[in-house]
């Protein structure tokens, strides 16, 4: 592994204004080491706009004049734009955050998973490649983000990064595969060095609506049911977004190491890391500690009859029974372990959802 330096660096970050990307910038910008952070995000309307914007003006109260910050409302599908955001900035780091999220979402809408997930990462795998063209030394590491749905029906427990991977169970988890098979072979022919994420159910304030925490506190507030899939059976290792991003963080610092092989040709500098809390909750214990920091914080009276608000079904297409990360290798290459309770996660989940709905 090599270490990289991000003083007076140049990062950019896709889907700058989304859960994870946002929460990122914001830490980027609230270091004094980095020179610039370019986000690009399309702003699209998978959910509400305007939780994105919310975020882009947080990020826009950060204290810090030694940090610059450029936020370019495009699409990384688009080629020439890209192409052209690397030319203009040449980017030390690039942290690819941009895809279209969800599940349950890309069995109904297929096409804006290739749109986004295979042909804007194909985008932006060309423009680092065309990085070192005349000499220039290039992206230093490109880091993306892969997911645990890819690992599918694993029965095996925790997941592994050595796990075999073949057989996703949605689209979502597909093209998800794909940046990885993709990142790898751009490693080998081009000597990127690239490194693939997989993150477990991240959660935390102002975070993605369409998550079963966001979506079950909405609903709850609305007086309507709560679907509980698989009659309650599932576990999920949720975590919390400030341990993703610290988890990111080391792993933008930590690429690696281009090499070659006995034959004299690049070994891929490619890696795979599990971010999770290594910890998983039974789905009914979660629902139980959400409700109790809903009332806690004030965002439901402590009189709710959440017995009647319950309703147990199937398992919807597309999902898994557990999530489990195996998080060793994070911990051997970076010394971190995320660490942060769901309780604690989701009282500041629920003190962020009272102040920002005003409930």
């Amino acid at each position: 592994m090599r270490h990289i330096s991000l003083k007076d660096k140049t990062v950019l970050v896709t889907g700058a204004a989304g859960f994870i990307g946002a929460n990122l910038v914001t830490r980027l910008l609230k270091d004094n080491d980095v020179k610039l952070v370019i986000g690009i995000d399309n702003m699209n309307s998978y959910y509400d706009v305007s939780l994105k914007e919310y975020r882009l003006k947080q990020m826009e109260t950060v204290e810090n004049s030694d940090v610059k910050w450029r936020f370019i409302k495009d699409d990384i599908a688009d080629k020439e734009l890209v192409s052209g955001i690397f030319k203009e900035y040449e980017p030390d780091v690039v942290v690819n955050l941009a895809a279209q999220a969800g599940v349950r979402y890309s069995i109904e809408n297929p096409d804006s998973y290739i749109e986004s997930n295979l042909n804007g990462f194909y985008n932006l795998l060309e423009a680092c490649r065309h990085s070192y063209d005349n000499g220039k030394s290039g992206v230093e590491h490109f880091v993306y983000a892969s997911s645990s749905s890819i690992y599918g029906t694993n029965q095996k427990v925790p997941y592994s990064t050595e796990d075999k991977v073949d057989n996703p169970v949605s689209l979502y988890a597909a093209t998800k595969k794909s940046n990885e098979l993709m990142a790898h072979a751009y490693a080998k022919l081009y000597n990127i060095p690239s490194t693939g994420l997989r993150f477990f159910t991240v959660y935390g304030p102002a975070g993605r609506p369409d998550m079963a925490y966001f979506g079950f506190t909405d609903k709850l507030r609305a007086g309507k049911k709560i679907q509980i899939f698989n009659y309650g059976n599932c576990r999920r290792d949720f975590t919390y977004i400030d341990d993703i991003v610290e988890g990111v963080i080391r792993v933008m610092k930590g690429a690696p190491e281009k090499k070659n092989g006995e034959d004299g040709l690049p070994l891929p500098p490619y890696a795979i890391y599990n971010i999770g809390n290594s910890h998983p909750e039974n789905l009914l214990d979660f629902v139980d500690i959400l409700q109790q920091e809903l009332i806690r914080a004030g965002v439901l009276s402590k009189e709710y009859d959440f017995e009647s608000h319950k309703e147990f079904v199937p398992m919807q297409p597309g999902d898994v029974p557990v999530t489990y990360a195996d998080t060793s290798a994070l911990e051997r290459d970076f010394g971190f372990r995320p660490d942060t309770g769901l309780r604690e996660g989701l009282r500041m989940f629920a003190e962020w959802y009272k102040e920002y709905f005003r409930c």
